[in-house]
C-alpha cells in the first residue's frame, strides 16, 4: 500500500473463498461529498439582466460543502470528477410573455455549462431549463454557483418557482 491506496485482485475470506463481512459501525461511502439544494425564498429576476440564483434550502448535504446562507456555491473538498446537475423554473408576471430562459452553470466565477431555450415565435408563461454535466474539481479552491438570464415581451420580471420539486441544484462525486 502506497499514498494510503490499496490495489488488490481479489479478496476472498478466511477459508480462501466466499464471501467477506464487513463489520457493525464500518460505513462504506461512495458518491460523496454530495449535496442537493432548492430555492426556498421567492426570488425574481429582472428582464435582461443576468443574475445569481439563490438555492438557499438544502435537501442533504454529506460533507458540508454546500453554503445555503452567503454564497450559495458548492465548494467540495475531495478532488474527483462531479456529476452536476441544475433545475431552473421560472414564471414571468403575465401570460405568455417569456421570450427566453438561460440556466447558466459557472465554475470559479466563469460559464462552465448552459442551457438556453428561446421561444421568441411563441412565447410562453413558464419555462424549465437544465443543466447536466460532469464537472472535474480540485477538492479545495474549486467552485460552482448558478446564474438565470431571462428575456420577456414587455420587460417583466421572472419569478423562480420555489420548493423541493421546483428549481434545484446538485451535485456528487463519481470518481477521480
Amino acid at each position: 500500500m502506497a499514498d494510503g491506496t490499496l490495489k488488490v485482485g481479489t479478496i476472498t475470506n478466511s477459508a480462501g473463498s466466499g464471501n467477506i463481512t464487513i463489520g457493525s459501525g464500518v460505513t462504506l461511502l461512495s458518491n460523496v461529498p454530495a449535496f442537493e439544494a432548492y430555492v426556498n425564498t421567492a426570488q425574481n429576476l429582472t428582464d435582461s439582466t443576468t443574475t445569481k440564483i439563490n438555492y438557499d434550502g438544502e435537501i442533504f448535504d454529506t460533507d458540508n460543502c454546500y453554503d445555503n446562507t452567503t454564497n450559495y456555491r458548492f465548494t467540495p473538498t475531495v478532488a474527483g470528477k462531479y456529476f452536476t446537475y441544475v433545475n431552473l423554473i421560472g414564471d414571468v408576471n403575465a401570460g405568455n410573455e417569456l421570450n427566453d430562459l438561460t440556466v447558466m452553470l459557472q465554475k470559479n466565477g466563469s460559464v462552465y455549462r448552459e442551457c438556453n431555450v428561446i421561444l421568441l415565435s411563441n412565447p410562453q408563461k413558464r419555462h424549465f431549463v437544465t443543466v447536466n454535466t460532469i464537472v472535474d474539481m480540485n477538492g479545495s479552491s474549486d467552485y460552482l454557483e448558478v446564474f438565470g438570464y431571462h428575456d420577456s415581451v414587455s420587460n417583466f420580471v421572472l419569478s423562480i418557482k420555489t420548493g423541493t420539486t421546483q428549481s434545484t441544484f446538485g451535485a456528487y462525486r463519481i470518481g477521480a
